[in-house]
């Protein structure tokens, strides 16, 4: 399948799920990522779900952030250079929603992208190899080609690995884990 074809066949197979599915996959999700030898790191970088898109929700993964002390790193994107800007999350941190549906930050300390330990990546399918289809902006590996070399890539997916390779090219950058409700999948 091309990229695309993808897209639109996991666009479509999470239009199709309940809302408790997701909620229950989501904290499945954040339960396995605490078997993760993460939690040494100090600044991660997460995604803020979109809803409409029923992604992944992340706030389970927020609150245990929070609880760790961690370092929460937001983005605010821009859709003319499809670049990211990337904020830390304190408490007075104002999020608004983009024309896109996005939960971004509207100011803020802002933090530059080799500072991050650990990205937490949105994507729609993945394989066995750890490629990974996302929107098509390319807004991912654009930031993660500025983060420092050794940053821990780990995706968040509700289903599980495509069997088939996802194909892809010297600019798409591969994750290092795929978190889903049942799998850890290390690459």
């Amino acid at each position: 399948m091309t990229k695309q074809e993808l897209r639109q066949k996991y666009k479509a197979m999470r239009n199709a799920l309940p809302i408790d599915r997701i909620e229950a996959g989501s904290l499945a999700i954040a339960n396995l990522l605490l078997q993760l030898d993460i939690w040494g790191k100090t600044y991660f970088h997460l995604f803020l779900s979109i809803e409409t898109q029923k992604e992944v929700h992340t706030d389970v993964i927020l609150n245990i952030l929070a609880g760790k002390d961690k370092e929460v790193i937001v983005s605010r994107s821009d859709f003319d250079c499809c670049t990211m800007v990337h904020y830390l999350l304190t408490d007075n941190t104002r999020l608004v929603i983009s024309p896109y549906g996005i939960p971004e930050p509207v100011e803020g300390i802002e933090v530059p992208s080799n500072k991050m330990d650990v990205v937490f990546i949105p994507l729609l399918a993945f394989d066995t190899k750890g490629h990974r289809v996302g929107y098509g902006k390319g807004f991912y590996d654009r930031f993660l080609e500025e983060c420092k070399p050794n940053v821990i890539k780990i995706g968040l997916s509700l289903f599980e690995a495509e069997e088939n390779d996802i194909p892809y090219n010297d600019t798409d950058i591969a994750l290092d884990y795929c978190i889903t409700p049942k799998n850890i999948y290390r690459f």
